[in-house]
């Protein structure tokens, strides 16, 4: 595919997501409708799409609308790319831009525009993150760094560097946790790797490793809210940890026994009350559901679906989960909950509301990651008993 082929491709896609589609969907629609486009072109849709997705705002702005066309428009402007050769007309590429859509405005005045966020967003933003707000909303509209943890138990961080750099996979240390990389060539040669394939590195971000890092060691550990199991896996690498995970939805963790084969490590998955069974636990974990305000550069579709009743509804959910996973922490145990948000109502505020609920508990240890080059934006909180 062209250039020009390629950014009609996302508009395509970005008209299905205004249609309705979630973007992985209007992109695997595509993808299967599209035979003849190769991996390097399903790349370069996907990073126009998503583009568009963390800079929605500012895009429709300069592309004056909200079609796929206007919203590429305005992205592709504020990146300085060529748009004449891009909007061709040529072959399968879209028709060239109108007078209309040359005359560009100045640039954004008011700071919603400008950080690409909701109005109701900016005070949340504020109250979290205070001076560092515009830059937290900033890094949003980038895309993410690719992150790998090295499973140490298998292999040591030196050595998993030097078989991803044999098949073109150069890393760098990430300062945020011992066992991270981060990809600085190859990342999409990542999964066929050797490296990959046979265990010794899994894809997670380095602050989701941090905060699996500073939890205490050894003992029998529920993770509670699992999902695909990330976590679950980083936890296993400790050999004197027995680990069991849940969900409510089993149908998240469907990958998570294949993966924890390839690491080489055990985990148990159980259901809702096979996790009550087995209670207590040395240690739970509650990465609950949240906005993901911390990893929107990689699931931007989310700072736009995402309402205040929403968000006030997660918070119910959250704080069920803590009254319901300390029920199943040991009396000398760890409850550890943490969150991929950036917003105090999720994090700070859930955690002081269980103390208020549970006088008994006590914050052992509070830990936030900001959005940075280097990770995502995290929060966890380690709880116990007086």
């Amino acid at each position: 595919m062209t250039p020009g082929a390629r950014v009609s491709a996302a508009i395509e896609v970005l008209d299905a997501i205004a249609g309705g589609l979630a973007a992985e969907q209007a992109l695997t629609r595509w993808a299967r409708q599209s035979r003849f486009a190769g991996s390097k072109d399903r790349a370069a849709v996907r990073d126009h799409v998503f583009d568009v997705l963390r800079q929605k705002r500012s895009a429709a702005y300069y592309g004056r609308g909200e079609t796929g066309r206007a919203l590429l428009i305005g992205v592709l402007h504020g990146q300085g790319a060529d748009l004449d050769a891009l909007f061709s007309g040529v072959g399968h590429a879209p028709a060239p831009l109108s007078e209309a859509e040359r005359a560009f405005p100045p640039a954004p005045e008011d700071r919603a525009t400008r950080l690409n966020l909701p109005d109701w967003l900016l005070p949340l933003f504020d109250t979290a993150l205070g001076e560092n707000a515009d830059a937290a909303a900033l890094a949003l509209q980038e895309r993410g760094p690719i992150c790998l943890r090295v499973n140490t138990a298998r292999i040591a961080v030196p050595a998993a560097q030097e078989l991803l750099a044999e098949e073109g996979v150069q890393t760098r240390a990430n300062p945020l946790a011992k066992a991270a990389l981060t990809v600085t060539e190859g990342a999409r040669r990542i999964r066929n790797s050797a490296a990959f394939t046979d265990g010794y590195v899994e894809l997670q971000d380095a602050a989701s490793q941090a905060v699996v890092a500073a939890l205490p060691s050894g003992g029998r550990v529920l993770d509670y809210c699992a999902g695909g199991g990330g976590k679950a896996l980083a936890l296993a690498m400790d050999p004197a940890r027995e680990i069991t995970a849940h969900d409510i939805d089993p149908r998240r963790m469907s990958d998570l026994s294949p993966r924890a084969d390839r690491a080489g490590v055990a985990i148990s998955l159980v259901d809702t009350e096979e996790a009550k069974a087995g209670a207590p636990y040395d240690l739970v974990l509650s990465d609950a559901p949240c906005s993901g305000s911390g990893a929107w550069r990689r699931a931007a579709e989310g700072k736009w679906t995402l309402t205040p009743e929403r968000l006030t509804e997660l918070t119910t959910i959250q704080d069920q989960i803590l009254d319901t996973a300390a029920g199943l922490t040991a009396r000398d145990g760890v409850l550890a909950y943490a969150t991929c948000s950036l917003f105090r109502e999720e994090n700070e505020a859930r955690v002081e509301a269980f103390l208020a609920r549970h006088p008994e508990w006590r914050v052992a240890r509070m830990d936030r990651y900001d959005v940075t080059p280097d990770g995502d934006g995290f929060f966890s909180a380690q709880l116990t008993r007086e």
